[in-house]
């Protein structure tokens, strides 16, 4: 474990939480090989290749409930993330540490969170610049499925090299302000790296997914193995998917902020 979490173990807890909630959806909008040469194209038909590589429309249109277990390491740091989502636009994020889970959640209109590494074990709203990336992690399709219908705007930046990989290169201007850049390989239209610029409180953060072990379950491929960096580092954190679970029963009070516990009344003096 490094120096940093040695001093300070509930800040490091409450950082990694955030690093690993915005690495689910971008990760659960890459996805599987499909046949045919690189051929130029508008980036509408790009993207519809994308879509048509990860299982197609309906078979993702399908998905109502989605639940994806993950391990996470640092080093000898070891954790475990759960992210589950249901349409419409409801997710919920849990990352448990020896058994205690911090937690955020988005219901579509309202976002909480509980931070016992914080030292609260209560529920707390959260702010529009701290549920920014829960919501877009809300989106159980991805940003670019059906992206001009959700306010986004799409962009052929052309074509660039992933670690010698050709890609397309898409720049996704979100409505909510971010800026993402896709890199889809020109032979599989599989999604190899994301680029994402976030403004949170008026500072700029930008970070880097990469994507590998695509598998396919029920007709719909997924990585299973995810790294995340910050803009420029070589220093990686690793994800590895453990399951994906589609259709699960998963009850709307689970993303519905709940009531804090009253405090326990002090006896009186003397008693």
């Amino acid at each position: 474990m490094g120096e940093r979490m040695k001093t300070d173990i509930r800040a490091a807890v409450g950082t990694k939480f955030a690093e690993a909630s915005r690495f689910l959806l971008p990760a659960l909008a890459a996805f599987a090989l499909i046949g045919g040469g690189a051929r130029a194209g508008t980036v509408d038909e790009i993207i519809a290749k994308n879509v048509q590589a990860r299982g197609g429309l309906e078979k993702l249109k399908a998905i109502r409930t989605l639940r994806t277990t993950v391990k996470f390491s640092d080093g000898s740091f070891r954790a475990e993330f759960r992210q589950e989502n249901k349409r419409p636009g409801k997710v919920r994020e849990e990352f448990i540490v020896q058994g205690m889970a911090q937690i955020q959640a988005y219901n579509g209109k309202t976002g909480w969170q509980i931070s016992p590494f914080g030292g609260r074990k209560d529920p707390d709203l959260m702010s529009q610049d701290d549920m920014k990336s829960l919501i877009v992690d809300g989106d159980i399709d991805g940003p670019l499925v059906d992206y001009k219908e959700k306010g986004h705007l799409a962009e052929l930046v052309g074509h660039d090299s992933m670690e010698g990989t050709d890609c397309y290169k898409i720049k996704l201007s979100m409505k909510n302000g971010d800026i993402r850049y896709y890199y889809l390989d020109t032979d599989s239209y599989l999604e190899l790296k994301v680029e994402i610029q976030t403004t949170i409180r008026g500072a700029l953060q930008e970070s880097e997914l990469y994507y590998g072990d695509y598998e396919q379950v029920n007709g719909i491929y997924y990585p299973f193995a995810v790294e995340q960096a910050q803009k420029g580092s070589s220093s990686r954190q690793q994800f590895s998917v453990e399951k994906i679970e589609q259709n699960v029963d998963l009850d709307d009070s689970l993303f519905t902020m709940p009531a804090a516990k009253p405090e326990a009344k002090k006896p009186a003096a003397g008693k």
